[in-house]
């Protein structure tokens, strides 16, 4: 039973299922393409009253569901941890010591969008291409966290480091997902219903029961709303993702502007640190209680995603790769040197400039946001098709960060 258990949490503390789902795709689309696109694209509710779809009609599909409605809870997720880093009093994106990783986040932004330019347009397949630029720039948190500790030993100040840089990664993940890669025609006006939301259930739940508490030790109105639990701010969650939906920004990161609404203890411990099981405050218990169902959400995510057939290889494949495996580690290695030198800003304690270059290569695994950002900026086809192939080929990046490693001769610190 406690193998059992130690299986569970392996698989779970590394999204193993979201390999699983998408190989299981890969596999099933490369035998029967057909009945696995019948599959994903299954028609579960005709007429859906939750608007105008990304078909442009009321139609729910199953990829629909999985893409735009249930992802919604992994990038609460997301967005609960580049908030934490970014707010808390000893959050790992505050301060100084932030500033590097920071930097270098930068050219790991820069790196690839260049890269994936530059080969479209000496393809000479710009216009057809140019708006997969974003596709390269993700970082997976869980795979890459995973490489790091097998490339540098599970102390090594090195995977402090990846892991501020994946965050921030995925932050400006966020952020470009949001405004250059919108679900349909853009109503903005829609966003003050989320906005409305947000401060609805912030005022309501968290700061009045607070403020008719006073100096009153017993606390009975913060008492009765924590009775209440979740549901506050599940309603308003419901109200923000429909906001998303018909303001044509897309619907899976209609959460996030609850996050900051929700008690938290002003305290955190950085991601895959097992204390964070000991809070207990509202937010955190919220991310406990959703990290099961949010492993079977990618579980599924994969599956409905990563059906491609490998006839599928086109330009767009080699370009996302490019600009992930080259891309990425220069762009990393430049500006983490210019921050680390130039500007003086150093390294952390125990890390060296050139193991840069390492970090740049683990961060090239871009699978999860990489086939999500495929998925809206290209219509489904050859063109999506072969950009998602380039997404699932970007694991190829944990063989040669570890062989990497090796020549490098990384001394590991366990």
């Amino acid at each position: 039973m406690a193998q059992t258990g130690r299986i569970w949490n392996f698989i779970q503390e590394y999204s193993l299922l979201l390999v699983m789902g998408a190989f299981g795709a890969l596999i099933w689309a490369n035998i029967d393409y057909d009945s696995y696109h019948h599959l994903v694209e299954v028609v579960l509710v005709k007429d859906s009253y939750i608007g105008h779809l990304h078909d442009g009609h009321r139609t729910l599909t199953l990829h629909y569901l999985i893409n735009d409605v249930l992802m919604a809870l992994f990038f609460a997720i997301a967005g609960k941890e580049v908030w934490e880093a970014i707010i808390l009093k000893n959050g790992s994106l505050r301060g100084r010591k932030a500033l590097t990783p920071l930097i270098a986040t930068a050219g790991g932004l820069i790196g690839p969008i260049g890269i994936y330019l530059l080969g479209a347009f000496m393809l000479g397949k710009y216009a057809a291409l140019a708006n997969g630029w974003a596709i390269p720039i993700a970082t997976d948190i869980a795979f890459s966290y995973l490489v790091a500790r097998i490339v540098f030993g599970a102390r090594h100040p090195a995977v402090g480091f990846l892991l501020l840089l994946a965050i921030a990664d995925d932050a400006a993940g966020l952020i470009i997902l949001a405004v250059f890669f919108p679900s349909g025609d853009l109503a903005l006006e829609w966003l003050l219903l989320s906005v409305a939301a947000a401060f609805a259930v912030y005022v309501l739940a968290n700061r009045l029961p607070r403020m008719l508490d006073g100096t009153n030790e017993a606390r009975p109105y913060t008492h009765m709303a924590q009775k209440l639990g979740f549901w506050p701010y599940l309603i308003a969650g419901c109200a923000s993702w429909y906001g998303f939906q018909q303001a044509g920004i897309h619907p899976a990161l209609g959460l996030l502007p609850i996050i900051p609404t929700i008690p938290h203890a002003d305290i955190t411990f950085g991601m895959f640190d097992a204390k964070k099981l000991e809070q207990h405050d509202l937010l955190n218990d919220i991310e406990h209680k959703m990290k099961v169902p949010v492993e079977f959400i990618l579980l599924l995510f994969g599956f409905a995603n990563a059906g491609v057939e490998f006839s599928s290889i086109g330009d767009a494949t080699w370009l996302v790769l490019a600009g992930l495996i080259i891309g990425k580690p220069i762009g990393i290695l430049i500006m983490g040197w210019f921050a680390a030198k130039p500007l003086g800003l150093g390294m952390p304690e125990g890390m060296e400039v050139s193991q840069l270059f390492i970090i740049g290569c683990i961060a090239a695994i871009g699978f999860t946001v990489s086939l999500f950002i495929s998925a809206v900026a290209f219509p489904p086809g050859e063109i999506q098709n072969a950009a998602k192939m380039g997404a699932l080929f970007s694991f190829g990046a944990v063989f040669l960060s570890i062989a990497v490693g090796r020549i490098m001769k990384v001394e590991k610190q366990n």
